[in-house]
């Protein structure tokens, strides 16, 4: 009796007595401490280790934060997230730490005065370094990784990024932890950690973009031109000038096995008129564009009273993704979808802070059409020297309204092409043309096929040309399943383009026109577009963006 009384009384001093520490941790890379940041505060004693920050201690961080709190008891830790949402989520790894495998070296080194051991993993093809101490008889580490080498007090990768200690101190007590009484699965965890660190805005989900006259509206999604066309009013956040935007699309095929063109673009309503307005009264309603060739173009161009739509993102279906999957090749596994991601912070001024409409568009003649969904992600940078930047929609010729009689880009078949003048409240220093080009017309001698030179002019002097063409559509042949092969053993997926594959996007380019004056410009854009031959003919699907300071 005396002896387990003892042992009681033992095991309570044991605890009550146990000495604490607190380890505070500053990051450097390639020898300069890193500006700003939050120290690591790792708390210690013999049967647990806390790995927070100064911030999240002092309850003054931002979410989405971590804190990782490691048992010892039986070898294992629990990482608990505030999203910020202020929703609390926790998960439980117990195999991770007796995973982790290390070189033990012979060299050795003084940090804060305590004698050090070296130790070196590589994970992911990066060499990590640790300088551990087992002099004060507890373990822990600024990261999850070497937590049971000892006390690590610096930690190198690759030789340019070091987690340094700077100070060890002793505390009397053991900081609190609390944990959620619900545990998600370490998956789980991560993706709702990753989503949190960001904005997502939901724009369409399994959208149906087909054609057929039962294709109707509902309260919230406007449907066009037989169901070829989707659009609703998006209301986004302030964004801070920086920051990184990005859409997303994914996309299958519902029924049509064709490459179709397809945009994500937004309607500027600035003006007197607007896209929208053509598509609920007609295509003959927007502002007409002529060029001498005889054919009228509608709402191709910026006027005094009308802004052509702002492409953010022109992308092209793979042939028959999904709904075609059965037609089987030996030795290929076909996609079960594709997935279109795009940067367009470039455009961040038209967005933030703003109500405005997206539009998605796939030029079809399936019933069964296609089924997209459509997000943008609002990535905010802490520090960022970008400059604010104003735009001005210049011109479109993607016809989105084809199935409701827009006219194809077909003017570039006179040696005047497409002429847009253009008005200036103020100047604008680096200007910039963000200019989006595809060719088309799919046969043998047909500008989809053959290489042709686009020529930029402003205020009438060449400015920049270049030949739109790509060459790795090869690459995406998994995406392809309905594509038709030929004697050559090639088949149609593979065949390089005006600046498109099937299941691609087409990126913008960037084309410098220096500080501009306000008043009167003229842009004007020249392609050799190739002549008809039969009933086949080209046309160019252009689209053109002023962005400058």
């Amino acid at each position: 009796m005396k002896k387990l009384l003892f042992a009681i009384l033992l095991s309570i001093s044991g605890n009550s007595f146990a000495q604490n520490y607190k380890i505070t941790y500053l990051k450097s890379s390639n020898g300069s401490l890193i500006e700003g940041q939050d120290p690591i505060w790792v708390f210690a004693s013999v049967d647990k280790t806390l790995l927070s920050t100064e911030n999240i201690s002092n309850q003054k961080a931002t979410s989405p934060f971590e804190q990782t709190q490691i048992d010892r008891s039986n070898n294992s830790f629990y990482q608990t997230a505030t999203l910020k949402s202020s929703e609390v989520i926790a998960m439980k790894d117990s195999l991770s730490l007796a995973k982790q495998n290390f070189e033990y070296l012979n060299d050795t080194k003084k940090i804060l005065g305590y004698s050090c051991k070296k130790a070196k993993t590589i994970v992911n093809s990066n060499t990590i370094e640790f300088w551990y101490t087992d002099e004060l008889k507890i373990k822990g580490a600024p990261t999850v990784l070497g937590q049971n080498l000892g006390l690590v007090l610096e930690m190198v990768r690759n030789g340019n990024f070091v987690i340094a200690a700077t100070k060890v101190e002793k505390i009397k007590s053991f900081p609190a932890m609390a944990l959620p009484k619900k545990l998600v699965d370490i998956l789980t965890y991560k993706d709702l950690l990753w989503k949190s660190r960001f904005t997502t805005i939901t724009v369409f989900k399994d959208q149906i973009i087909n054609f057929s006259d039962a294709s109707k509206s509902n309260d919230s999604i406007l449907r066009f031109a037989n169901g070829t066309i989707a659009v609703r009013k998006v209301k986004f956040p302030e964004i801070k000038n920086g920051s990184q935007i990005f859409v997303d699309i994914t996309e299958q095929s519902n029924g049509d096995a064709y490459d179709r063109t397809g945009s994500f673009f937004m309607i500027p309503t600035d003006k007197e008129l607007s896209f929208l307005n053509g598509l609920q009264n007609g295509a003959k309603t927007l502002p007409i564009y002529t060029n001498g060739n005889g054919k009228e173009y509608q709402g191709v161009v910026t006027t005094e009273n009308y802004y052509p739509v702002v492409e953010l993102m022109r992308f092209f279906t793979p042939f028959g993704v999904k709904q075609y999957n059965y037609l089987e090749l030996k030795n290929k596994t076909w996609a079960e979808s594709v997935l279109y991601r795009q940067e367009v912070s470039d455009l961040r001024s038209l967005l933030s802070g703003k109500e405005v409409w997206l539009g998605i568009n796939i030029g079809n003649y399936d019933k069964g059409g296609h089924k997209v969904s459509a997000n943008i992600t609002i990535h905010t940078e802490e520090e960022s020297k970008a400059k604010p930047t104003q735009i001005v929609p210049l011109f479109c010729t993607n016809n989105i309204m084809e199935m409701a009689g827009q006219e194809y880009g077909t003017m570039f078949n006179n040696d005047k092409g497409l002429e847009v003048p253009f008005t200036l409240d103020k100047p604008m220093k680096n200007c910039k043309l963000r200019y989006i080009t595809t060719g088309h017309g799919g046969w043998e001698n047909g500008d989809e096929f053959v290489p042709k030179k686009n020529s930029i002019y402003l205020n009438g002097k060449e400015t920049f040309s270049f030949t739109p063409w790509r060459q790795d559509c090869g690459s995406y042949r998994l995406s392809n399943p309905a594509s038709g092969n030929f004697p050559n053993g090639l088949s149609s997926s593979d065949y390089s383009r005006s600046n498109w594959c099937p299941g691609t996007v087409t990126n913008p380019i960037f084309i410098d026109l220096g500080d501009l004056e306000a008043g009167v410009h003229t842009i004007q854009i020249k392609i050799p577009q190739g002549l008809p031959e039969g009933g086949s003919f080209s046309a160019w699907n252009i689209s053109g963006v002023l962005i400058g300071e």
